[in-house]
């Protein structure tokens, strides 16, 4: 997919989102420990991770809910509080918080109200082509309705970075499909900025021109999804002794698994990856199972993502 770096999100080379050390701990633990990461603007960034493993978390902390028990982390080169990250940031949690009791029309009204950029036309044509009647009061509506309000709220406030947390786990197929292609229309017309976290691995790779993978709590891969691809292999070959050929330990090795007589080894070569084997390049699915199924393989921060987690913002 391309990126679009260009456009009302951002100047290009800018950073959307800038962490650096950022880590939040609660009474149980550490939620999210020492990540350092830059997300470029306009970029479409899947975020990526087992429950628990601190997706919520950043997302929290970048739209001003939490703030983190150490580090830094800035919105557009701005801190979270400030009123023009708060002015250029959306964010629909997972909940889908919203007044039960307001019709709709009361709350497209609300929002109106309390974001001077309000774009009034765009969140009707939400509502509206999902066929949800403005006078409905909240409660009343389905999941998949109060998603497409809560969809319309947030793209009626025109951010410039937009944080969505599993958004769509309640749509069915078609109205998912639906959406996603209203998220993507509008991110690209606007060079709009989306850090979005789910588990439909298979829909990222459709939507998604960046990548973020969280796991224990820290940062494993970051950077263009194309990138990390091609810096991996998939090695499969028959094996002899119920492991992976001792060639590969020359190379970085994600995971190996064995199923009967072969190996599937998860690569990051090092150098030719010679031998009797076969080597493809992953799709974005098999690069993400892997990581997701080795939590403490090496990490992969890509150069467009990396910042020195000493240097001050």
């Amino acid at each position: 997919m391309t990126s679009h770096n260009t456009g009302h999100g951002g100047r290009a080379g800018t950073s959307a989102v800038e962490a650096r050390g950022v880590g939040r701990k609660y009474r149980r633990g550490w939620a999210l420990r020492d990540c350092s990461f830059r997300l470029p603007a306009g970029r479409i960034c899947g975020l990526v991770g087992p429950n628990g493993a601190g997706k919520t978390t950043l997302m929290a902390i970048a739209a001003n809910l939490l703030e983190p028990s150490t580090g830094t982390l800035r919105v557009f080169g701005e801190a979270p509080e400030s009123a023009e990250a708060t002015r250029r940031t959306a964010f629909l949690a997972q909940e889908k918080p919203l007044f039960r009791r307001f019709t709709v029309a009361e709350t497209l009204r609300m929002g109106r109200e309390l974001n001077p950029g309000w774009d009034q036309k765009a969140a009707e044509a939400i509502v509206r082509a999902g066929n949800v009647p403005f006078h409905a009061k909240i409660g009343t509506l389905s999941g998949g309705q109060r998603t497409r309000v809560a969809f319309a709220m947030a793209f009626g406030k025109r951010p410039d970075l937009l944080l969505l947390d599993e958004p769509m786990s309640d749509l069915d197929p078609l109205v998912r499909h639906e959406m996603m292609g209203t998220l993507l229309s509008e991110a690209a017309e606007r060079g709009t900025t989306v850090l979005m976290s789910s588990h439909m691995l298979s829909e990222l790779e459709n939507t998604c021109d960046y990548l973020l993978v969280i796991a224990n709590g820290g940062l494993r891969l970051a950077g263009e999804v194309d990138e990390l691809r091609t810096a991996h292999a998939v090695v499969t070959g028959a094996h002899s002794d119920g492991r992976a050929p001792a060639e590969l330990a020359y190379h970085t090795v994600v995971e190996t698994r064995i199923s009967g007589r072969q190996f599937t080894s998860m690569i990051r070569p090092d150098g030719p990856v010679t031998g009797p084997w076969q080597a493809s390049t992953p799709d974005l699915e098999e690069l993400l199972l892997a990581y997701l199924r080795s939590p403490d393989a090496p990490p992969l921060i890509s150069p467009s993502s990396y910042v020195d987690p000493e240097v001050a913002a």
